[in-house]
């Protein structure tokens, strides 16, 4: 996702978790007394990404767990390990009963024992992200995130589908019962291999749909606690097709306050923010239309599209020849590439010169912050304790959705038991979004087949399935430009 998501609406729609499928709102306050279930080990594997890393490890002391843990961090970059680790362990002098910490770039020393895995890498890491976006931008082909869809999520998916089905495999072997969580994108795509390749129940999550629900229910001036809903889709594609409080219908009211915003022009007038960041409280009027896009689709198929422009626009690219966005360009001066790029690396530098300290840290720093991390400590005291929250979640289909492939890993709601991911029927989603998914999910099988057998004849097809380039000739070149970027983490091409 994006800074002003991290940092903004997170604190808003943090409650909507549960709410926004009905259960009751969060119940860990820092001092509840639950039941001690046994020893814990959490295996981070990608540690590395130093946002996720701290906001797991804040939530985690926040929460006062009454176990034992252990928390192992991996990643192959000895640096930003080390950095990470000297980090946590700051963190674990403010805890109230400290996890054990090691830290290893060999994640096979600590999955053993292991009961809940969690993968956020990012193989190339930024300096190969920009390639997946760059090189695609020499064919004018302008992408403002290239992490899912279109050409960079098709390339990111080719370097990321491999390495995950070795972390899959390992953790079969070495901890076959432990819960296995998948936060690396592309989301779709990476769950879909690891469920088609292995045996391993993988669930991936990502914050969007939750955030975006709390964004409605600020809309709509109601709390984000009172709000329930219904969504369908693929990560980063998941349209919301009811959204209520206390059982009322509020697209009658969301629709009547857009209008009132549509009405003053602010639509137009202040395009491509990251997205609104009205904390606590309600979103300023010149802050709330900044996602016209997603408004112009709620009006085409009645459903509201999480989560908003910024990713939104990258499943049409149809609607955006070369980038052009109400007269910006997508990825340029429309949610910048490069500023997101800046960003990591801030937060990358941020977290090398926090790690030479010594010492707990600033009562600051151990706030709640926002970021895909939100849900995860929940999430796994709902499993442990079997309190049946429900959340959205990338899971296997399974006939839920009686109109799409039962093999598809969709983003839909589910509930957190003892038993895992729970998935209720769901029925059947519009025909028209039915066939906008459809297409989707033929990309996905096409792009997951091109990464495990390293056909580049099955890579230039996912990119003409995907939709963001049409001419076949071009989409070959277009394949070899991206197989010789990123030549080093693509042995199956070789």
């Amino acid at each position: 996702m994006n800074r002003r998501l991290f940092l903004g609406s997170i604190m808003a729609a943090r409650s909507v978790s549960r709410a926004a499928a009905g259960a009751p709102p969060p119940q860990a306050t820092g001092t509840e007394k639950p039941p001690v279930l046994g020893k814990q080990k959490l295996v981070l594997i990608g540690a590395g990404s130093a946002m996720f890393t701290q906001g797991v490890i804040i939530d985690w002391i926040r929460r006062r767990f009454p176990e034992e843990w252990e928390i192992a961090l991996v990643d192959i970059n000895p640096v930003i390990l080390e950095a990470t680790e000297k980090l946590v362990r700051r963190y674990m002098l403010s805890a109230e009963k400290p996890a054990k910490i090691t830290a290893t770039v060999d994640r096979k020393e600590v999955l053993p024992g292991a009961t809940l895995v969690v993968s956020t890498i990012g193989v190339g890491s930024r300096r190969a992200w920009e390639q997946d976006v760059f090189v695609p931008r020499k064919f004018g082909i302008f992408q403002p995130v290239g992490d899912s869809v279109m050409p960079g999520g098709v390339s990111r998916s080719m370097r990321m589908i491999p390495p995950m089905l070795d972390i899959a495999r390992d953790v079969e072997k070495l901890c076959p019962g432990a819960r296995f969580v998948n936060y690396s994108n592309p989301m779709t795509a990476v769950v879909r291999a690891l469920r088609r390749e292995t045996s391993l129940p993988a669930v991936g999550l990502c914050h969007g749909t939750h955030d975006t629900i709390g964004y409605l229910a600020q809309l709509a001036g109601v709390p984000g606690s009172s709000v329930t809903a219904k969504w369908c889709g693929v990560n980063h594609l998941t349209w919301i097709t009811e959204v209520r409080a206390e059982g009322v219908d509020l697209w009658p009211k969301i629709r009547e306050k857009v209008a009132q915003l549509r009405g003053k022009g602010l639509d137009k007038n202040l395009l491509c923010k990251m997205f609104w960041g009205g904390g606590s409280e309600a979103p300023r009027e010149d802050e709330v239309m900044t996602a016209p896009f997603s408004w112009e689709l709620f009006d085409e198929f009645g459903a509201f599209p999480a989560p908003l422009d910024r990713h939104t626009t990258e499943f049409f690219p149809e609607r955006f020849p070369r980038g052009q966005y109400y007269g910006k360009t997508l990825g340029v001066d429309a949610y910048s590439f490069e500023d997101t790029i800046a960003y990591g690396d801030k937060i990358y530098d941020r977290t090398l010169s926090l790690a030479q300290g010594e010492g707990p840290l600033d009562p600051k720093y151990l706030r709640p912050t926002g970021g895909e991390h939100t849900q995860l400590m929940d999430i796994w005291d709902s499993w442990q304790r079997d309190q049946r929250r429900w959340y959205a979640a990338n899971v296997p289909n399974n006939g839920a959705v009686a109109n799409l492939p039962r093999d598809a890993v969709l983003e839909i709601p589910v509930t957190a038991a003892r038993e895992g991911m729970v998935v209720p029927p769901y029925g059947e989603v519009s025909p028209r979004l039915a066939a906008i998914l459809l297409r989707r999910l033929a990309a996905v099988e096409a792009t997951v087949e091109a990464a495990v057998t390293g056909d580049r004849r099955i890579f230039t097809e996912a990119l003409i399935l995907d939709g963001g380039i049409s001419d076949y000739a071009t989409a070959q070149k277009l394949t070899e430009e991206l197989i010789a970027a990123q030549k080093q983490y693509l042995p199956q091409f070789a």
